[in-house]
């Protein structure tokens, strides 16, 4: 079985599995995504009433996006970690603002930790990894650049 082959890679394949698996329960039960969500689960689609359908459309996005961070994970693919980290600290910001101002419940306040944390953890191993590789790495452990990083230089 093959698995990430630098730090970095492996906080992009467990922030991907735990997207995948709430994506997954989601898609296959939306109550128990919207409980995690703090919001009331609608006894039934009323005229109007698009909940369904957006715990669907997000519940899917976050199943490809997690698939795509454990190719990118497996494929030690840094170029995109990098973009990811910017990004990942954006959406806990507006998960974190959308809480402060009433736009939200407050158990939207996980999601922003959550991807805050990983954008930290992430960001925190790449330059782990660069500054190992700059020193000459003294030791062996630091894991080389791959393919698409080399690409890029």
């Amino acid at each position: 079985m093959r698995t990430p082959r630098s730090a970095s890679g492996w906080t992009m394949a467990v922030f991907g599995a735990l997207a995948a698996a709430l994506g997954a329960v989601g898609l296959i039960a939306p109550a128990a995504q919207l409980s995690l969500l703090g919001l009331a689960a609608p006894g039934g689609r009323g005229s109007g009433g698009l909940t369904p359908a957006f715990v669907t459309a997000s519940s899917m996005a976050a199943l490809n996006m997690g698939a795509y961070y454990i190719l990118a994970a497996l494929a030690d693919w840094r170029a995109f970690f990098r973009w990811t980290v910017p990004f990942r600290l954006l959406t806990c910001t507006v998960f974190t603002v959308a809480v402060l101002t009433g736009r939200a419940p407050g158990a939207f306040v996980g999601v922003g930790v959550w991807e805050g944390l990983g954008a930290v953890a992430t960001g925190a191993a790449l330059r782990y990894e660069r500054r190992t590789a700059a020193a000459g790495d003294p030791d062996g452990s630091a894991v080389a650049p791959g393919p698409a990083d080399r690409a890029e230089a």
